[in-house]
């Protein structure tokens, strides 16, 4: 995050549909001062509809046809909030999306889409595929293509639907699958008497033609009255037996908009003006498949979400300042593009229609310049920084500073600073600053120590309830790596100046989130303390409880034993790129899944399978909180780099070159490993953590058991990546190896853990 102008008023967008993309990339190019603009996007990765049946043939990649919208929200200065929405309160000017607190609006604008309507038939719901959401279809294709691919004999497959939709897809699944050989039955089924009803004559003839040449039936003028299992039934009597039933039929919208207030037409689609305004509450805009515009009534076509971006920004821009609004009329006539499965496609406008492979083409030229305005995105560097005065250093530029653990002051800092100081001792402190390890241990009573950390950083995520949970699930890794539980917490929160209402609603949601996690863990929050600045940045004080006998340590690593590491490496060179617009969209959701995974199962199991050392990967990277363990334990590590977890997108961003700002710093720990220039092939070894997972020493014999029991209690990505050995080499005690070397293992000795 950079520091932003306060946040006055309220952009908020309710999906992430053609209208919306542009309005993000209209704020990206011309940012409006003082309104803070949030997207709540079911889908990060949404489709672009003119492009899903040349996916669906064959033609494009997933990536191809999908805008990421994480790194367009980023360029215009957008949050992101990854859920969807589930209502409005009209009254209040609140947002309420799944999983978190709701969100309030000074302008809201609904883009939400629509999707085949299946109420009106039984059974369509539980036994047929929609096409729309365009996103969840896109998954559920995928699967269902390779389900298909795995059957011996034909597949019988029925759309229902004979509009644009309906035979484009039934061409482009025909193409698909057809590719493999395999034998492919398809009906299209309408109850209108003819195919293409919004279509000239031409263009319905032209693909009668071709359902025909293509071996696929039609059945029109047959309503379906029921699906079943395996079966349409008809309204004539009749039946369709298909293997799948893909349901594209006319469309429908979600339910909440009407059930808040909104004014609506008789299918349940948002009315509007002439500037994509609610006709019922003039704060409201809508536009896509979602809206039905009072005085044009068109098709729910992707053409006409993507002609209302501009109008839409330019509206939503002057709503946002107080000045007259501009009408926007979509066009009379239109180009219609629809492909035939194969690298052909008809084109139709009025009357006229005509067909071609130089059609698909065009299709394909105009549909990929479209993608391009929001995909080839300008990448967010840093300014130059100002020259240094005569004789003085070049200061670091430090606009596109990581936050999170990547925000932390280096290893080599830290320890000259606290070298310098000498605490006062005391009998009550069994760990002190004088030790490596996570926490702080103060005996309090025969038997029972208080285990007490602190963590603090910039935020990274634009989220603040996100933040929240990310902070609090960090702080209380220290807490679980020491073996303790957690009790009581502080907060330290600040927050950028701006309106009472705006900063209120900033702590309320940081808040709501630290305390779901605390209270998720046992813990309580009792107190803290609030400030203003130029970024937001969350601390906490964390409280555990631990009988002072089985307190984890970062020494106690003994030759023998097998090294597990609970989580994937790469938060850090993932947030440096999500910064600079060039981390995926689902790069950045499997990183916050990963931060969100408390790491109190993975302790208890570790504890339970005798680990003997134990700390929390984080700011310092895996080899920094590695070479602490190796000296505390006077032990040294063979590293198995191959076997290290990596999250996905991350060694991505590392080939590319970008890395976290501490990442430089941490890399020094590189002169801890014997073969420094292997480590430097490596750089995920330096990549620092936010809320990473645990690294702990297990008793060889043990290791593969601790290591089933993580992978079975949710820690997927757990692994056995290094084994201990006795230390040869005290100034580099760890040696980068393919695969761990068998090694003479210690007799099981009982661990401080187990004891």
């Amino acid at each position: 995050m950079k520091p932003q102008a306060p946040a006055v008023r309220d952009l908020v967008l309710i999906g992430g549909g053609h209208s919306h993309v542009a309005v993000l990339k209209a704020f990206a190019m011309k940012p409006l001062p003082g309104v803070r603009t949030t997207l709540i996007a079911r889908d990060v990765h949404t489709p672009y509809s003119g492009m899903l049946p040349g996916h669906i043939a064959g033609h494009y990649g997933l990536d191809e046809c999908h805008i990421d919208l994480r790194p367009l929200a980023n360029l215009s200065g957008a949050r992101i909030y990854h859920c969807a929405a589930t209502g409005i309160d009209l009254d209040a000017r609140l947002v309420f999306a799944e999983g978190r607190p709701p969100v309030p609006y000074d302008a809201v604008s609904i883009d939400i889409g629509s999707a085949p309507r299946t109420v009106d038939v039984p059974g369509a719901a539980e036994h047929a595929v929609p096409v729309k959401p365009i996103g969840r279809f896109v998954a559920r294709w995928e699967a269902l293509a390779g389900r298909l691919s795995r059957r011996e004999g034909p597949v019988r497959i029925a759309v229902v639907g004979g509009g644009a939709g309906g035979v484009e897809l039934a061409l482009s699944v025909r193409h698909r699958l057809s590719r493999g050989g395999g034998a492919v039955a398809l009906t299209v089924v309408d109850a209108a008497p003819v195919l293409l009803p919004a279509h000239n004559a031409a263009t319905r003839a032209r693909f009668a033609r071709i359902l025909a040449a293509r071996g696929i039936e039609t059945l029109l003028g047959s309503a379906v009255i029921r699906v079943e299992p395996g079966r349409l039934v008809l309204d004539d009597g009749g039946s369709v037996a298909a293997d799948e039933i893909l349901w594209v039929t006319s469309a429908a919208v979600e339910a909440w908009p009407a059930a808040a207030g909104l004014d609506v037409d008789g299918d349940g689609f948002i009315r509007v003006d002439d500037f994509l305004r609610s006709t019922s509450h003039p704060d409201v805009f809508a536009c896509g498949d979602a809206a039905a515009m009072v005085n044009y009534r068109r098709p729910k076509a992707g053409v006409f979400a993507v002609r209302q971006g501009p109008p839409l920004a330019e509206n939503l821009r002057r709503a946002l300042t107080g000045r007259p609004l501009r009408p926007y009329r979509p066009q009379r006539a239109w180009l219609s593009l629809i492909s035939t499965g194969d690298a052909h496609a008809v084109a139709s406008r009025g009357r006229f229609a005509v067909e071609g492979r130089w059609v698909w083409r065009l299709k394909d030229w105009i549909d990929r310049r479209w993608m391009r305005k929001y995909t080839d995105l300008p990448e967010m560097t840093p300014a130059p920084a100002p020259a240094p005065a005569p004789g003085l250093p070049r200061v670091e530029d430090l606009e596109m500073r990581c936050g999170g653990c990547g925000a932390k002051v280096g290893q080599d800092v830290l320890e000259r600073a606290i070298g310098g100081i000498e605490p006062r001792a005391r009998d009550d402190i069994l760990v002190g600053l004088g030790d490596p390890d996570d926490a702080a241990v103060v005996r309090v009573a025969p038997g029972v120590a208080a285990v007490q950390t602190v963590d603090h950083f910039r935020s990274f995520v634009e989220d603040p309830y996100l933040f929240g949970r990310i902070a609090a699930n960090h702080a209380l890794g220290d807490i679980y790596a020491m073996g303790a539980e957690p009790r009581t917490a502080l907060a330290i929160v600040t927050v950028p100046h701006g309106p009472e209402e705006k900063i209120g609603t900033e702590i309320v949601d940081m808040m709501q989130g630290v305390n779901e996690v605390l209270t998720e863990a046992g813990a309580a929050l009792v107190g803290g303390h609030t400030g203003e600045g130029a970024e937001r940045a969350l601390g906490l004080a964390v409280t555990g409880r631990a009988d002072p006998a089985r307190v984890l340590r970062k020494a106690g690593m003994r030759p023998g034993d097998r090294l597990i590491l609970t989580k994937a490496l790469g938060t850090g060179t993932l947030f440096a790129a999500d910064m600079r617009c060039k981390a995926k969209g689902r790069w950045i959701d499997g990183a916050i899944a990963a931060m969100l995974q408390s790491n109190r199962a993975a302790a208890a199991i570790l504890i339970r399978h005798g680990a003997t050392a134990c700390t929390d990967v984080t700011g310092f990277g895996l080899a920094g909180h590695l070479v602490e363990m190796v000296r505390a334990s006077a032990a040294g590590v063979a590293l198995a780099v191959a076997d290290l977890p990596v999250l996905d997108g991350a060694a991505d961003c590392l080939a590319a070159g970008i890395e976290s700002s501490l990442h430089g710093q941490n890399a020094r720990q590189a002169r801890a490993i014997r073969d420094a220039g292997a480590a430097a092939l490596h750089p995920i070894l330096f990549d620092p953590q936010t809320a990473g997972g645990l690294l702990a020493s297990v008793p060889g014999g043990r290791a593969g058991d601790c290591l089933a029991a993580l992978r079975e209690a949710g820690c997927g990505d757990a692994a056995i990546v290094g084994v201990v050995e006795p230390l040869v080499d005290i100034a580099a005690p760890i040696r980068i190896v393919r695969e761990p070397e068998p090694v003479q293992e210690s007799p099981p000795l009982p661990s401080a853990a187990s004891a």
